[in-house]
């Protein structure tokens, strides 16, 4: 069970992130990864920028959590 209410958006955001790094490591040696990168780092400005994290409930603790959350969206 969550012990955090996550906004949707940052619950997107970093499933959104780990879909593209997974993408980008997917990808082979001559695929064009500009495109992936600079939208890994669009995400990684948005999440880490989130205004919840400013909240109490932006502990460490909580980023991790949503980490795991994304990572079981995803399925890897």
């Amino acid at each position: 069970m969550s012990q955090h209410d996550f906004p949707l958006d940052l619950v997107e955001a970093q499933t959104a992130w780990y879909r593209t790094y997974w993408q980008l490591a997917d990808s082979g040696p001559t695929a064009s990864t500009t495109r992936n990168r600079r939208r890994l780092q669009q995400l990684s400005a948005q999440i880490a920028g989130h205004p919840y994290w400013c909240g109490p409930s932006g502990t460490p603790a909580a980023r991790l959590e949503l980490k795991e959350l994304a990572r079981h969206e995803v399925g890897r």
